[in-house]
C-alpha cells in the first residue's frame, strides 16, 4: 500500500502537513537546470510504460540541521515532518523536514503494485 499511502498524502496534504512521517525507500538525487539539487526517498511504482512513476517525498534538512546524504541508490529509512515550500511563485511542494536520515543494509521493496 505504499503508492496508495503516499498518493492520498499527495491528495489530502493538509490533513498530513506538520505530522511526523517515517518512510523507506531508495536515495536519489537531482540537479535542476539553475545548479540546485533535490534530494528524494522513493520507489518505483506502475505507471503506463512499466514502472515509470516514483512515489515519495522530496527530503532535505532544513537549515542548521545539515548532515550528509548518502550514495545514491542507498536504501535509506528516513523520519521528517511533512512541510511544504513555493516555488516558481505558482507552486506548493511537498518536502520531509528530516529528523533523522539512516541508510540500511537490509533492502525493501524497490519495486511497488500499490
Amino acid at each position: 500500500m505504499f503508492t496508495t499511502q503516499v498518493n492520498d498524502i499527495y491528495l489530502n496534504p493538509e490533513e498530513y502537513l506538520g505530522k511526523t512521517i517515517r518512510l523507506e525507500g531508495l536515495f536519489k538525487e537531482e540537479n535542476s537546470y539553475e545548479g540546485d539539487k533535490y534530494c528524494f526517498v522513493l520507489r518505483y511504482g506502475p505507471g503506463c510504460c512499466g514502472y515509470d512513476n516514483y512515489p515519495g517525498f522530496e527530503i532535505k534538512w532544513d537549515e542548521g540541521k545539515e548532515q550528509p546524504y548518502p550514495k545514491v541508490d542507498s536504501w535509506i529509512e528516513t523520519t521528517g515532518v511533512l512541510k511544504k515550500y513555493e516555488a516558481d511563485g505558482y507552486a506548493d511542494y511537498l518536502y520531509l523536514d528530516l529528523i533523522s536520515l539512516n541508510v540500511l543494509k537490509k533492502r525493501g521493496a524497490e519495486i511497488v503494485t500499490q
